[in-house]
């Protein structure tokens, strides 16, 4: 039997490197709704993050999407 994969907290900084998407787009996208929500890394800080599965399911959800459109 295998070991789950570990999951992992992506900061903005490798958010945005990864999706090729700007800070402050990423946070319209959040408050719309379109990308996932950052959780709080400590309770009343404000540092945050995403789960990794999340930014890569998204990201699989956008190549999905743009290959239901094409020609």
């Amino acid at each position: 039997m295998s070991k789950p994969e570990p999951r992992r907290i992506l900061r903005m900084k490798d958010v945005a490197k990864k999706t090729g998407l700007s800070k402050s787009y990423l946070y319209a996208l959040v408050r719309t709704g379109d990308f996932p929500k950052c959780i709080r890394l400590v309770k009343g800080g404000t540092a945050v993050g995403w789960l990794e599965s999340d930014v890569e399911q998204w990201i699989d959800d956008r190549i999905n999407a743009t290959q239901e459109e094409a020609c």
